[in-house]
């Protein structure tokens, strides 16, 4: 993994962590992933008739892709309903690493070397810490935030992997995103739709440019990462993009009052330790 490539999975972890802030601000899940799907649709609309249409062996992993991220939004947005941002985000993110090491040995054939799979072990070492210290204490009341949060995690995994392999076929990067954004990004509207009725609308407009701009930052940030993808295993670049979880711990202290505490600092000093190794 180059620096340049470093950097720019940096900033899509920054990025990432601020949109799921976003969408966890409106507390009404369901209309904060109807407006970041739905205008992430938008978006992705708007961009496919100035990106290359994607080769033909990527629509498949496209359609796989849309599924997955389908199903992470609606993991999400009850892992968001059930847990705090602070306990629930660094779970759902922490879990993804190291299934993607795993993943993608076995079907990609990537497999690490040794400082790699070192900086990886590291850097997840450092983001269970988080995660973990955000169930700490909570008790058995917030069992189903945390089954609801690794199975985001699993995921997460998934469709970065498809991904990987998908944006690497398809000969073009936004292309790829504009695409995708299109494919998945109908379903939650759709559902909210059927269930809000006549509801939805006035409900969404209170919210609508907090939605537009978590739709573009969740868009900007998986087409930095799919960028990197296609430049680097997939890997470190999946556990150095959770490093967003330092980001959101910090957004949680700061914004939504969680405590963030020495237990976090030092978690966030593994992963740090994480990322040099990988970038040695």
């Amino acid at each position: 993994m180059t620096p340049l490539v470093a950097c720019v999975v940096l900033v899509a972890a920054v990025t990432h962590a601020s949109w799921n802030a976003l969408a966890h601000h409106i507390r009404d899940q369901l209309l904060s992933f109807t407006l970041i799907a739905g205008d992430g649709a938008l978006i992705g609309l708007v961009l496919v008739p100035f990106t290359p249409l994607p080769a033909a062996g990527a629509w498949p992993y496209l359609i796989a892709s849309a599924v997955l991220h389908v199903a992470y939004y609606a993991l999400l947005m009850k892992s968001f309903t059930l847990g705090d941002f602070g306990q629930t985000y660094p779970i759902a993110r922490g879990t993804a690493p190291l299934v993607v090491t795993l993943l993608a040995a076995v079907f990609v054939h990537e497999v690490p070397d040794g400082r790699q799979l070192l900086g990886v072990a590291v850097a997840c070492a450092g983001l269970t810490g988080l995660a973990l210290w955000g169930v700490r204490g909570k008790g058995g009341a917030h069992r189903p935030a945390l089954l609801a949060a690794l199975a985001t995690g699993l995921s997460i995994a998934l469709y970065t992997v498809v991904d990987g392999v998908g944006v690497r076929a398809s000969g073009t990067t936004l292309g790829y995103i504009a695409w995708l954004m299109v494919l998945e990004g109908l379903v939650i509207p759709a559902y909210a739709l059927a269930v809000r009725r006549r509801a939805l609308l006035p409900a969404l407009r209170p919210h609508a440019a907090r939605g537009l701009l978590g739709a573009a930052l969740s868009v900007a940030a998986y087409a930095l990462v799919l960028w990197a993808q296609t430049r680097a295993p997939l890997a470190p670049i999946a556990a150095l993009r959770e490093s967003s979880i330092i980001v959101g711990a910090a957004i949680g202290a700061l914004f939504f009052k969680e405590r963030f505490g020495g237990p976090r600092v030092a978690a966030a000093g593994l992963m740090v330790v994480g990322i040099g190794l990988m970038l040695a």
